[in-house]
C-alpha cells in the first residue's frame, strides 16, 4: 500500500500591523532567516509534493523569498478559513494529507510535523488533526474543546469563548493537518457569523463533526507553535532559536565556553572540537572546519575556516574570506574576499580585502591591502612564505612574489619579485644635535612670552 502524498499550505498574508514595520512580517528575520524560511526549512525533510504559499495583494517580497514554492493571493482579508481557501485551485485534485501552517510560527519542528502528519493517518484516520499546547496564560488563542470519547469536539476563538470554555488549557495553535478530500468542502461550508465578521479556520472541526468526521488533538511544546505578533514576540523567538542552535552546536561536539553569549544564524556549520569563547556572533554563510579555535569577542559572516585554525580575539571575518587549515588571524584583524592559503599568520591589527595569500605567509601588525581607490576596487597577490613588515600598505593592484620580504613602514605600488626585498618609504635623515638646538631655541622663544614657571 502506498504511502499518501503530503501538501502543504503556509498562510502569509497577515500585514503585521503590529510590529510597525515596512517589511512584511514573515519576513523579519530570526537567526539571520526570514522567519518563513524557518517553516520551510521545517517542511522540507518531509518532502512534501507541492507547497502553496498564501499572500496578500502586493506583498512581491514574499513570493520571492519563498520561490520555488507556489504562492497564491488572498484577495481580501477575510480570516483564516477565506486564506486556506486562496489554495484551493493551486491544489485541485490533489488527494492526500495537507499541513496548514503560519508563516508566524518559525519555531515549530520537523519532528512535529512528521508527528502530526502520523497522528492524521493513524487508523481510524481524522479528518482533521489540531496541534494543541498548553499555556499559563492562553490569552487570544482558542481553546480546544474535547468530546466525551477524547476526540475533538470543536475550537472556540477566544473572544467567543464562555467562561467554562475560557478556562480550558489545551489551546489552539492553528496548526493542523487534514485529508484533502474534505478539507476544502468543509471550509465551503463555514460562516462569519462571530465576534469579528470572519472565516474562521477553526470553525472547521465544528463542520467536520457535523458530518460526523473524526478530529483530533495532537499535544506538542508551547515554545514551538507560539505566533509572532510583536517584536516583542520575535525578540522571544530569537532567544528560544538561539538556545536551539547552541544545544545543537554542543551536541554536535563544539564547545561553547560562555553558551548564552553566542549567538549562530540557522545555517551556521561547525565542526567537532572546535571551541568557541564569549560574545562571538556568526553572520550567514559560515561554514568552519574540526578543532577550530575561536576566542571572545569575534564576528564571522559569509566565511569558510579550516580545520585547526586559530581566529581572535577581537577578530572580523567578512563574506569572501575563505581560510584553509592552520591560518592564525589574531586581534583587530579584518579579512574580506580573500583566500588565505594553509599557514598563513596575521596576528595583529590589519585588513586583508580582496587578496590571495600563499602558503607560511606572515602578515605584519597594520599591514593594509589598498583595494579601492574610490571607484574600483583591486586584488592584491601574495605569493608563499613572504615576510610583510609591520605597518605596510600594499596597493593594489600589486603582486608580491614568493619568498619576498617587504620592509617595515613601507607603501608597495608596483609588483615584487620572488625573493626579493622591497622597501617603500622615505629615507631616514639623522642631523646630530639638531634636538638639543631645537629644544633651546624653543625654550628660548617661551620665555620670552612668559615665565616657564606659569605655563
Amino acid at each position: 500500500m502506498s504511502t499518501p502524498s503530503l501538501a502543504a499550505i503556509i498562510l502569509a498574508a497577515g500585514k503585521g500591523t503590529r510590529m510597525r514595520s515596512l517589511l512584511p512580517k514573515v519576513l523579519h528575520p530570526i537567526a539571520q532567516r526570514p522567519m518563513i524560511g524557518h517553516v520551510l526549512a521545517a517542511l522540507r525533510p518531509l518532502a512534501p509534493e507541492q507547497i502553496v504559499v498564501v499572500v496578500g495583494p502586493g506583498m512581491e517580497e514574499v513570493a520571492a523569498a519563498v520561490h520555488p514554492a507556489e504562492t497564491a493571493v488572498q484577495s481580501e482579508a477575510l480570516g483564516t478559513a477565506h486564506a486556506v481557501l486562496a489554495a484551493r485551485h493551486a491544489l485541485a485534485g490533489f488527494a492526500g494529507d495537507v499541513l496548514v501552517l503560519y508563516g508566524d510560527v518559525p519555531l515549530v519542528t520537523t519532528a512535529t510535523l512528521e508527528a502530526l502528519v502520523a497522528a492524521r493517518r493513524r487508523a481510524p484516520a481524522a479528518a482533521i488533526v489540531v496541534l494543541g499546547m498548553r499555556l499559563d496564560e492562553p490569552g487570544a488563542y482558542g481553546r480546544l474543546v474535547a468530546a466525551p470519547d477524547g476526540t475533538l469536539s470543536k475550537i472556540v476563538e477566544a473572544a467567543d469563548c464562555t467562561p467554562a470554555e475560557r478556562a480550558i488549557g489545551l489551546c489552539n495553535s492553528g496548526l493542523m493537518a487534514a485529508d484533502a478530500r474534505h478539507l476544502f468542502a468543509l471550509l465551503g461550508g463555514i460562516g462569519r457569523e462571530n465576534a469579528k465578521g470572519e472565516y474562521y479556520l477553526t470553525d472547521i472541526v465544528a463542520a467536520a463533526r457535523r458530518h460526523d468526521l473524526i478530529c483530533r488533538v495532537l499535544e506538542a511544546p508551547a515554545e514551538e507553535l507560539k505566533g509572532v505578533n510583536s517584536r516583542a514576540d520575535l525578540a522571544e523567538a530569537e532567544a528560544a532559536m538561539q538556545r536551539r542552535l547552541r544545544h545543537a552546536a554542543m551536541e554536535a561536539g563544539v564547545s561553547l565556553l560562555a553558551p548564552e553569549t553566542v549567538f549562530f544564524s540557522a545555517d551556521t556549520r561547525i565542526g567537532s572540537d572546535s571551541t568557541i569563547g564569549p560574545f562571538v556572533v556568526f553572520g550567514p554563510g559560515v561554514i568552519i572546519g574540526e578543532g577550530v579555535q575561536i576566542p571572545a569577542f569575534c564576528h564571522i559572516a559569509g566565511a569558510t575556516i579550516g580545520d585547526r585554525a586559530v581566529i581572535g580575539p577581537f577578530a572580523r571575518l567578512r563574506p569572501g574570506a575563505e581560510l584553509a587549515p592552520e591560518v592564525h588571524i589574531g586581534n583587530f584583524v579584518e579579512v574580506k574576499n580573500a583566500r588565505l592559503a594553509q599557514g598563513v599568520k596575521a596576528n595583529h591589527l590589519a585588513y586583508l580585502g580582496d587578496s590571495t595569500v600563499g602558503r607560511n605567509t606572515n602578515v605584519g601588525a597594520g599591514t593594509i591591502t589598498c583595494n579601492y581607490d574610490g571607484i574600483e576596487k583591486f586584488r592584491t597577490e601574495i605569493g608563499e612564505n613572504v615576510f610583510i613588515g609591520t605597518n605596510s600598505s600594499l596597493v593594489a593592484p600589486v603582486s608580491i612574489g614568493a619568498g619576498a620580504f617587504i620592509a617595515a613602514g613601507s607603501v608597495i605600488t608596483e609588483d615584487v619579485p620572488a625573493d626579493a626585498m622591497a622597501i617603500g618609504r622615505g629615507r631616514q635623515v639623522v642631523k646630530p644635535g639638531r634636538a638639543a638646538e631645537w629644544r633651546a631655541r624653543r625654550g628660548n622663544a617661551t620665555s620670552a612670552k612668559e615665565p616657564r614657571g606659569k605655563r
